[in-house]
């Protein structure tokens, strides 16, 4: 690795640090009142989920007009959010508007964006902050170096026993705990909100389990098969931590969700006949144990239109403290090989950096590395070739992970991608990365939709070739690992008229069991055939036709349908060994087909860990004062995600949450 860099490599261009911080004394608010603007039109870059540009043209007094560049954002939402923060700007005259549901980061980028355009036509010089998340990283060097920061340009100093970096499922969960015990503690989040919540969440044992007459789980069972999906590449006592302490998660989060400050409706779980694989499949052995386990708060459902994460902030402001938003982490500190001391974070307004100092201990929770194309193309290039969508947040870029490594920790060696086999798109469309210079490292994923859900389901898939290729009854990642094999790594989907009375017999279990709702499902298949992505026929030629298929490509898949409808007469895949309950004939119009890959939702190659949650360095020896849980951290996964057990990834990251705060509070 190269030397340290200073930060005025991170922050280009930008003024002293006391030069910087007085232009920026007013940073966002900034509007047009007392403006003296001097009249003409001025352009600003900040970063976003990729590059947000604002150009104004402005008066004496007014902005007279805007333009606002997001072509660099999601697909799926930011860059869908142009001509409404345009409206913005203009109606608030300047910074000063509230952030669009769902484009957080791109709002955030808007409003600096915004904030520096002003700064020029004042003739100020706008503070510059340099995104450290991409700073130093390349094609080849996923990890970068490190920055150095001198003492001078560190202007504010925060003194407390405990810092979590991360407002999201972890980091909220284990602000949470901390308040409701009373200790002294700062939560760190980059960005101006807490993350996106992952509503599902695993826990074994539970209260509801128990009020739902579910049959205790068999715990040694549960950790083989977890062990087994992983090919025992991962630390049993990390798991165990899960499987032991997830009931009381549960209660806590329960206590606080369901109390009378949030008012949240009772917990829905996953029990009885819908939590089972049909009896064929169990049989023939060819699906994984499969757990009650899976609980669920959705805001919608209840009167208090608060995500959990939100809830949990209000929790947390109403024991008396704040979140620091805004603030990303530039590094950990470290006594020379001893403990972890505390971070340094960099001010995402003005650029300010601040030593926060933590008596007991720092808490990573920044998630994974999804939506960082450095190291995406590097720890996993098979996740990365599989990938059609995302379905991330955009937040999770690896900071946390770089900055632990940084500081002498270990990280797993092998990828665990959490590859949804929903990524659909337009025929022709390839898996894998599409350059974009305006998005974060200069690549993207090249589908317009997070997630088709009806992609899960169990129908016939076919190759570009027109050729079956796998049995369809899989986890899900298991149909776009296997099309690493075939030409473009993505496939089609096939089925008929009676697709829904199909998928009732199926009887997937998880979130694919969401298209078990017949209104849902056709909502979802309606939206997608008038995008342009799910094709409609009346005859099987026809669809051939519409899907791309020609010449031998389009013979082969039509005596493939043949072939399936004969599997299915028959009642006996004998070519795959797909359960019969999970064939379907295609016969009947219309017929319906879709090209699909994966959707990437997150990363779980991360810092390794003990039981403790503490991180581990290369000597597999606990690093004292630095605690990393959920996809920041490690030891849980490997080669992918063991999807038929739903919520146990977000389950484990609010467990192992509560677990650090336990161990730093001194609390067991």
């Amino acid at each position: 690795m190269s030397e340290n860099v200073s930060r005025r490599t991170f922050v280009a261009g930008a003024a002293a640090t006391a030069a910087a911080a007085a232009v920026a004394t007013t940073p966002l608010a900034m509007a047009a009142e007392g403006a003296g603007y001097t009249p003409g039109t001025y352009t600003a870059d900040a970063m976003g989920v990729g590059i947000v540009t604002v150009q104004l043209t402005v008066d004496e007094s007014s902005v007279t007009d805007a333009m606002v560049d997001v072509s660099g954002e999601s697909s799926m939402v930011g860059a869908l959010v142009g001509d409404a923060i345009k409206s913005a700007i203009m109606d608030a005259q300047g910074a000063d508007f509230d952030a669009i549901s769902g484009a957080t980061m791109t709002c955030d980028a808007a409003r600096r964006a915004t904030a520096k355009c002003l700064a020029k036509a004042r003739g100020e010089q706008p503070a510059e902050v340099e995104d450290l998340d991409g700073a130093t990283e390349t094609d080849e060097d996923w990890l970068g170096t490190e920055p150095t920061i001198a003492e001078d340009e560190i202007t504010e100093t925060v003194d407390t026993d405990i810092v979590i970096v991360g407002a999201g499922n972890g980091g909220m969960a284990a602000a949470a705990y901390a308040a409701a015990n009373g200790l002294d503690f700062h939560v760190v989040e980059k960005y101006s909100s807490v993350g996106d919540t992952r509503h599902w969440f695993g826990a074994i044992d539970s209260e509801a389990a128990k009020e739902a007459g579910a049959e205790p789980v068999d715990r040694k069972k549960l950790l083989s098969e977890i062990s087994r999906f992983a090919s025992g590449k991962i630390n049993q006592r990390v798991v165990r931590t899960w499987i032991n302490e997830s009931a009381d998660m549960f209660s806590f989060v329960k206590g606080v969700v369901e109390s009378d400050l949030i008012g949240y409706g009772p917990v829905a779980f996953t029990s009885g006949e819908a939590s089972h694989w049909p009896d064929e499949c169990n049989e023939q052995n060819t699906v994984y144990f499969f757990p009650e386990c899976e609980h669920n708060y959705r805001a919608e459902e209840t009167k208090v239109k608060l995500q959990r994460n939100e809830a949990f902030q209000k929790y947390v402001e109403s024991k008396g403290y704040e979140i620091d938003f805004n603030r990303g982490l530039a590094k950990l500190e470290r006594e020379d090989g001893g403990r972890v001391t505390g971070i340094i974070a960099q001010d995402q307004e003005d650029g300010h950096f601040v030593r926060y100092n933590a008596k007991k201990g720092v808490l990573l929770a920044c998630g994974g590395y999804p939506g960082n194309p450095y190291m995406m193309q590097q720890l996993d290039p098979l996740g990365t070739q599989a990938t059609t969508a995302s379905s991330y947040t955009p937040r999770d870029r690896g900071m946390g992970i770089r900055a632990a490594v940084w500081a002498g920790a270990d990280m797993d060696k092998e990828a665990a991608p959490m590859l949804f086999d929903r990524g659909i798109v337009a025929p022709g469309v390839d898996g894998g990365y599409v350059d974009n210079p305006k998005a974060f490292g200069g690549k993207e994923f090249p589908g317009t939709v997070k997630q088709y859900n009806p992609g899960t389901q169990p129908f016939l898939k076919v190759s570009r070739n027109g050729e079956r290729f796998m049995n369809e009854s899989q986890p899900y990642n298991d149909a776009p690992y296997a099309a690493q094999n075939q030409p473009g790594h993505v496939y089609a989907q096939i089925c008929d008229a009676n697709v829904y009375d199909d998928i009732m017999r199926f009887h997937t279990v998880g979130c694919s069991a969401q298209s078990q709702n017949q209104d849902y499902l056709t909502k979802q298949m309606e939206t997608q055939a008038a995008a342009g992505l799910l094709m409609k026929a009346d005859t099987i030629e026809e669809l051939a036709d519409k899907l791309g298929f020609a010449g031998e490509a389009k013979e082969t898949f039509l005596a493939t349908v043949d072939r399936y409808n004969e599997l299915f007469d028959a009642q006996d895949d004998e070519d795959f060994g797909k359960p019969s309950v999970r064939l379907s004939e295609i016969r009947t119009a219309p017929f319906y087909g879709c090209w699909l890959g994966s959707s990437l939702l997150t990363t779980l190659q991360g810092i390794k860990i003990n039981e403790k949650t503490q991180a581990l360095d290369k000597d597999c020896k606990p690093i004292e004062g630095l605690y990393v849980c959920g996809d920041n951290s490690g030891s849980f996964f490997a080669n992918n995600y063991p999807c038929l057990m739903p919520g146990l990834a977000c389950g484990r990251t609010m467990t192992e949450g509560i677990k650090a705060i336990k161990q730093m509070g001194g609390l067991e």
